[in-house]
């Protein structure tokens, strides 16, 4: 393979952090991480074989996923778990949500709830702390 220069690019952050994790275990780093698995990915996808054909069948609503091999289930679970990750980075729920009058809440980065209105305020939410539970009284006599 000739060893061609890389371009830059942005990568999911989640993506970033999976990789290095991998890439740890595997004597990679995370950049040969994700190559790895883009070349993976790369090969996977230009596969068609009856197999590959049967997922995207399924995929497109075409075959039950009942009718999958297990194998099969898993690359169609990945196809999946990857369109809605790919579709979720690039949604704006909350802004949609606000356009319509809804309120929102989140966690923050602190692991505060904070509540996000429609006219583009928000305000963390002040939360409640419970006590401390005491302990019961042992019955039985201590020495």
């Amino acid at each position: 393979m000739a060893n061609t220069p890389d371009r830059v690019t942005r990568v999911a952050a989640d993506l970033m952090d999976s990789a290095a994790a991998e890439g740890a275990r595997q004597s990679r780093s995370a950049k040969q991480q994700l190559d790895h698995w883009a070349r993976v990915g790369r090969a996977v996808s230009s596969q068609q074989t009856a197999a590959r054909r049967r997922v995207e069948a399924a995929l497109t609503g075409g075959l039950e996923l009942r009718e999958l091999s297990v194998e099969e289930g898993a690359v169609f679970n990945a196809e999946i778990a990857a369109a809605v990750e790919e579709n979720l980075a690039g949604s704006r729920y909350g802004t949609l949500l606000a356009e319509r009058g809804i309120t929102t809440v989140a966690l923050d980065d602190n692991g505060d709830i904070v509540e996000h209105r429609p006219d583009g305020s928000s305000v963390v939410l002040p939360t409640k702390r419970r006590a401390p539970r005491r302990r019961k009284a042992s019955a039985a006599p201590t020495r």
